[in-house]
């Protein structure tokens, strides 16, 4: 499609599906993370002449702000933010002490910020632009990681004021909330229980969740002209999670579904 796209986390499980998507589809990366060794790897396997890579930490509003306008000056403006990097720690209230919290809601909240107000200026000027969102099931409902869940919880309504205040300049927001994916980030509980992805499957009504690509599928329609009246949704991508719980329904109906 030929347009300037800027990736968050573009190194991480989901981050790498969008980034070759992006470029297969003829669109120029702007990638950033803050792991420049990977991002070294990932310019590599995608070429040069494709993807500039943006290494930056996304806590400091300043110096992602200034990351991102060197990159826009060597490709051009940004067309299509997608927010992506994320990650959390505490699993319960009982394990999240005030730096954990903390950590959670910066990375996953305040970050996401910072990157949108380092292209919003650009994309109000020229009148266009699409921003997708990573959030995740946890922000519609409880499912652990409590500080993770508000600061995608918070994702949702962000998402909202982006869509009501930015449309007028014709640029669209939404958020795509993926349930379980299979990642890198999951390593340390298949090394505690290598059945968990198996365990997990009978919560959803498809038997299954997305893998990185089905998520990079979503982004990509979102991102696209085929999406031009849809701004300000929620998309669940996450087999059916969202939609009800069976093995609930079937113990209150005493029927099986």
């Amino acid at each position: 499609m030929n347009r300037v796209v800027l990736v968050t986390g573009a190194c991480g499980g989901i981050g790498r599906a969008l980034s070759k998507r992006f470029v297969a589809e003829g669109d120029v990366l702007l990638a950033l993370d803050r792991d420049a060794a990977a991002l070294a790897a990932l310019v590599a396997e995608l070429g040069a002449d494709r993807v500039t890579p943006v290494a930056v930490d996304l806590g400091e509003a300043d110096a992602v702000r200034d990351a991102v306008a060197r990159a826009v000056s060597e490709r051009g403006p940004v067309d299509v933010l997608v927010a992506n990097a994320g990650s959390a720690t505490g699993p319960t209230l009982a394990k999240t002490d005030a730096a954990a919290w903390q950590r959670d809601v910066h990375l996953n909240l305040n970050a996401t910020y910072h990157t949108v107000e380092a292209v919003r200026a650009s994309m109000v000027e020229r009148q266009r632009g699409a921003i997708v969102l990573i959030g995740s099931v946890n922000g519609m409902a409880s499912l652990g990681h409590p500080a993770y869940s508000a600061a995608k919880a918070g994702l949702i309504s962000y998402t909202k004021a982006l869509a009501i205040e930015l449309g007028r300049y014709g640029i669209r927001a939404n958020i795509v909330c993926p349930g379980t994916v299979q990642t890198p980030a999951w390593k340390k509980r298949v090394e505690q229980d290598p059945q968990v992805f198996e365990k997990l499957k009978k919560w959803y009504p498809l038997g299954d969740f997305a893998t990185p690509e089905d998520i990079a599928d979503a982004v990509q329609f979102l991102a696209s002209p085929m999406a031009r009246v849809i701004t300000g949704v929620a998309l669940p991508v996450d087999g059916g999670l969202m939609a009800g719980n069976r093995l609930m329904a079937e113990e209150l109906t005493l029927e099986s579904i």
